[in-house]
């Protein structure tokens, strides 16, 4: 579940509510949708992403500091998430504005793309996923990265596009951060090796 306003108050007392057993819910705005939606399929994809980055932090040994920008980085998730979920169109809540995504939080991803590229030997082939646990487990990150800004994209206009932005970014650090987390043992394509 991926809270959807700025000033949410996040208060569980229950984690079922049986409201989707007829396979339909409600987007942050209240309305009901089929689960198979694109923008449920959009935030659900970047809730796996996010799955799929707490795994890499929890069972990998990172280098210093991608662990706490991974960190950084799921909690921009929920912002992400938050935004998918509310249409363009909606009002602001009782409580003020919605939760929209950031240009500073793109820009953010772009300054550590640059920061850790600056390390990293030029490319001479195609990076095939592997190599170390942590460059494995950043692949299949930003694997996943991909396959949610393609259903963002699905959304058509009714999303902020500054989501689109951060996820082709966001897959971009991973990619770089795979390179680095590899070193010496990145894995390169061999053509018709």
């Amino acid at each position: 579940m991926l809270p959807c306003d700025a000033g949410m108050t996040v208060n569980l007392t229950r984690i079922y509510t049986r409201t989707g057993d007829g396979g339909e819910t409600h987007l942050g705005d209240m309305s009901r949708v089929p689960k198979t939606d694109p923008r449920i399929e959009a935030y659900g994809t970047v809730d796996e992403l996010n799955a799929q980055i707490g795994v890499t932090i929890a069972t990998t040994d990172l280098p210093e500091p991608y662990g706490d920008w991974l960190k950084r980085v799921q909690n921009d998730l929920f912002d992400v998430g938050a935004d998918l979920c509310v249409p363009l169109d909606a009002g602001p809540t009782k409580a003020g504005e919605r939760l929209r995504l950031r240009a500073d939080q793109t820009k953010w991803l772009e300054e550590r793309c640059d920061e850790v590229n600056q390390t990293l030997e030029p490319l001479k082939s195609f990076v095939l996923p592997g190599g170390t646990p942590a460059g494995a487990h950043l692949h299949g990150c930003r694997t996943v990265c991909r396959r949610a800004e393609r259903r963002a994209i699905a959304c058509g206009d009714a999303i902020n596009a500054e989501t689109v932005r951060y996820l082709n970014r966001l897959s971009d650090l991973l990619f770089i951060l795979s390179r680095g987390a590899n070193g010496s043992e990145e894995p390169l394509w061999q053509p018709g090796g």
